[in-house]
């Protein structure tokens, strides 16, 4: 059996005496999307610069292509690595750029130019090849930064927050490279807060919290075991809850959902129909305005996935999973 592209195993990382990641199994597919979705601190970015070859992993293994990214090149050549960070250099045209990361990357000045052509098409980004970089808006310069990262033909593409403070258009476009990518055969792992942008991209997520890969799986079969039961409620409220009426919330399995506290959604859906759980809700004193039912989406798996639960720690103290790490 052909060993997948990416394969972590009981992987553990410690920096400045922290585990920030712990015990996590992880494997991507050839060709496969896999999103990383988790709280601030829950180890994201840190998995991926491990996956990137940035860090070496404290404990376990971090294969790309049967060989560990942080000591073999061969691994590292294989692999496109996409910071949330601008990385490029704004007095140099879009094409200037490209071909000293070409040569960062060690492609051949023969085969530069070619593959400074292929980066462009694949960003759509040909029509601002001789503009210098400091004058294209933010969306540009991202898909600038993805072009920079495909000079070496990667087999795989690692993206931290691809579309963070860009527009509609500009992520509308973002995601055209990436389907393009996906179509050629490009693996892709990326971090996101943005539920509807990985659920766009993703065949696969994994959700992390604390260190630890709490959930994972493909995307499509994890919404299906949800959708067997009783659909998901979301509430708005007219004013913020606060005491007795969040208690009241809480223990009925509602969770925030936005900040501002307006918007709360079930992890837990309750038998009563939408009338009657909005009639308990006041009788207890929740400010209820509206109830809402939908079909569960990948916020209800998150929030799900990061409920408050047991865990244990190497020395069996307990962790709770719903805690940024």
């Amino acid at each position: 059996m052909e060993e997948p592209l990416v394969r972590l195993a009981d992987v553990g990382l410690d920096l400045r005496g922290r585990r920030v990641l712990d015990r996590v199994d992880l494997d991507l597919e050839a060709g496969e999307t896999l999103a990383l979705l988790g709280p601030n601190g829950a180890g994201k970015s840190s998995l991926m610069r491990l996956v990137a070859g940035r860090l070496c992993p404290s404990a376990g293994s971090v294969r790309v292509a049967g060989a560990d990214p942080y000591r073999a090149g061969r691994a590292r050549r294989a692999i496109g690595w996409v910071p949330q960070e601008i990385a490029l250099y704004p007095r140099l045209t879009v094409s200037e750029n490209l071909g000293v990361f070409g040569q960062l990357a060690g492609v051949v000045r023969r085969d530069r130019n070619a593959a400074v052509e292929a980066a462009l098409a694949m960003a759509d980004i040909a029509d601002v090849a001789r503009r210098p970089v400091g004058v294209l808006s933010g969306g540009y310069r991202r898909r600038v930064n993805i072009a920079a990262s495909l000079m070496n033909r990667p087999r795989l593409v690692l993206l931290d927050e691809p579309t963070s403070g860009v527009d509609l258009a500009a992520r509308a476009a973002i995601h055209g490279v990436l389907d393009r990518l996906k179509a050629a055969g490009t693996a892709i792992l990326i971090a996101t807060h943005d539920f509807a942008e990985a659920e766009r991209l993703a065949s696969r997520v994994a959700f992390l919290a604390q260190g630890r890969v709490v959930r994972a799986g493909q995307l499509a079969d994890l919404l299906a075991q949800l959708r067997t039961g009783a659909p998901e409620r979301e509430l708005s409220l007219a004013v913020p809850a606060a005491g007795s009426a969040e208690a009241v919330l809480r223990r009925a399995g509602f969770v925030p959902a936005e900040a501002g506290g307006l918007i709360w959604r079930s992890i837990e859906r309750s038998g009563l129909d939408g009338a009657a759980l909005l009639g308990a809700l006041r009788a207890q004193g929740v400010p209820v305005a509206e109830i809402r039912v939908r079909a569960p989406r990948l916020e209800t798996l998150y929030l799900d996935a990061l409920r408050p639960r047991e865990l244990t720690d190497p020395a069996g103290a307990p962790l709770r999973a719903g805690a940024a790490g």
